[in-house]
């Protein structure tokens, strides 16, 4: 089993962290929601980074540290593998990816 540690972003950047056993069903999950949920009421749909961990420990160990980060950190986190901000969630659904609107962060 795979343990994953991810962020999502909004096109505005906002900014999601999560950790999950199944990537793929989690992300549906995401696009789904509705605005009940933080991820549906800032439409953060965007896959934009993520991390696979040795172990389920390690992964929610990780999620916490970089949920611990302030946001510049996150951002760089981001850029340092995904510069153009690209939605990697087409390389785990298959569906079409557009770069995020290059905004000031929040």
């Amino acid at each position: 089993m795979e343990f994953c540690v991810y962020i999502l972003a909004s096109f505005q950047r906002t900014l999601y962290v999560g950790v999950t056993n199944n990537l793929a069903r989690r992300l549906t999950q995401h696009q789904a929601s509705d605005d009940s949920t933080f991820t549906g009421k800032y439409n953060i749909r965007r896959l934009v980074h993520v991390e696979v961990a040795d172990s389920p420990m390690d992964a929610i160990e990780r999620e916490k540290q970089i949920k611990r980060w302030g946001r510049a950190k996150k951002i760089a986190l981001i850029e340092s593998l995904n510069p153009e901000w690209r939605d990697m969630s087409d390389d785990i659904l298959g569906t079409q990816s557009r770069p995020l609107r290059h905004t000031t962060p929040r």
